[in-house]
């Protein structure tokens, strides 16, 4: 795929999609690493003269304008970012939009409002996905793809714009999948991979995949109780997908058939009641051996055993992914076991991929310092498609 070094800027109207899908306490962003990943890009463009149009979504709303999902406070930290003004479009196709971008100077940066306050963004039927994307290229003569935890969906920014412009991949896109690829091609070994995170059910294509990639894979968060069930032990009140048994138990099978080690915990922390993350109210949380969970208590976080585990098992990785976080890692009493792993990649000498999403939050959360990893993903789904080895609409798209 092209990237922007392939396209001439200077003058032109340069839609740049986006991912600015931050989280929001109101009108206050809790976590801007998004918006920081996209401002290479944006002002990368500008600087060579072109006005910048950026788009992105943010949050799930119906197809319809919803104040709480709108960009104008991404709007406002993205011009703190980029040290210059953002005008904000308070539609995104509308009068406004056309407003708004046609006040733009050479080098000026512009920000639409959420793109899935229109049903076309998201719609299933092509004809009217592709006459939202119609509507989209009016305000551009450039398409340039930078969202990279939007390309495993099939919207018309992402997909049946690029088809309609003249189109590259953005510098975000361009080294996430180089990144990515590191984890498919000619990997370094031993390649050990981290899933946390609360369900199997989102990780079983991941995990089918790299049964045949991995050479062991830790397993933490609520995602682990399914696993200590399929081998038999009682897990108390702690998260379980009763369904995914029997494909977590074909898993295992296939794994010891292979020699692909499965790591799983030996003690979890539990407590009687999911914590409260807003007060962050003490939990008074226990220990107890991850095979004998009494019946009164959930696990919520991997033990300290399992931590000593884990570290170990991390230390002599040439490469790593990890996707997921060990417990509820937003309440203090229950963050170590997240902590110890980001630590452990870290500690060693591993290229370290943190696959987006929870995991990426959770360095941001615990304070390490983000250029300490090798990589941290912006698309958590997207990252884990690619490994599925699944073929994502807006990389695609991008390709000529």
């Amino acid at each position: 795929m092209k990237t922007i070094d392939a396209l001439q800027v200077d003058g032109k109207r340069v839609f740049v999609r986006a991912d600015l899908n931050v989280p929001l306490d109101g009108d206050t962003i809790t976590d801007d690493g998004r918006i920081r990943a996209a401002v290479p890009t944006v002002r990368r463009l500008a600087e060579a003269g072109a006005r910048v149009v950026v788009a992105s979504h943010l949050g799930r709303p119906k197809g319809s304008p919803d104040p709480q999902f709108s960009l104008a406070p991404v709007a406002a930290r993205l011009g703190e970012l980029l040290g210059r003004d953002v005008a904000f479009a308070a539609d995104t196709v509308g009068d406004q939009a056309r407003a708004t971008v046609d006040g733009l100077a050479d080098g000026d940066v512009a920000l639409l409002e959420n793109l899935r306050f229109q049903a076309g963004e998201t719609s299933k039927d092509d004809a009217e996905r592709g006459a939202f994307a119609d509507r989209l290229a009016a305000l551009a003569d450039l398409y340039v793809g930078d969202g990279f935890g939007a390309v495993h969906r099939k919207h018309a920014s992402v997909y049946d714009l690029p088809a309609r412009l003249p189109h590259a991949a953005g510098g975000l896109i361009a080294t996430e999948v180089g990144v990515l690829k590191k984890l498919t091609e000619n990997v370094a070994r031993p390649y050990a991979v981290v899933l946390g995170g609360a369900k199997v059910s989102d990780k079983l294509g991941v995990i089918e995949h790299l049964l045949e990639k991995a050479d062991r894979i830790l397993i933490g968060g609520g995602m682990a109780y399914t696993f200590l069930k399929a081998q038999g032990h009682e897990v108390g009140g702690s998260l379980l997908q009763e369904d995914q048994i029997p494909a977590v138990q074909d898993y295992l099978k296939r794994a010891d058939e292979r020699g692909v080690e499965f790591v799983l915990p030996v003690d979890v922390l539990a407590a009687t009641a999911f914590p409260d993350l807003k007060t962050k109210a003490p939990a008074d949380p226990v220990a107890v051996p991850a095979d004998a969970i009494p019946a009164d208590l959930m696990g919520l976080d991997i033990g300290p055993e399992s931590r000593k585990l884990y570290a170990a098992k991390l230390a002599d990785a040439a490469t790593v992914f990890w996707n997921g976080p060990m417990g509820v890692f937003e309440h203090p009493d229950f963050a170590e076991g997240t902590r110890a792993v980001a630590q452990g990649l870290l500690d060693g000498s591993a290229f370290t991929v943190v696959g987006g999403g929870d995991s990426a939050a959770a360095v941001r959360l615990l304070g390490f310092d983000e250029n300490a990893f090798g990589h941290i993903s912006t698309g958590g789904g997207a990252s884990l498609e690619y490994l599925e080895g699944k073929t994502l609409p807006g990389l695609a798209a991008l390709e000529d």
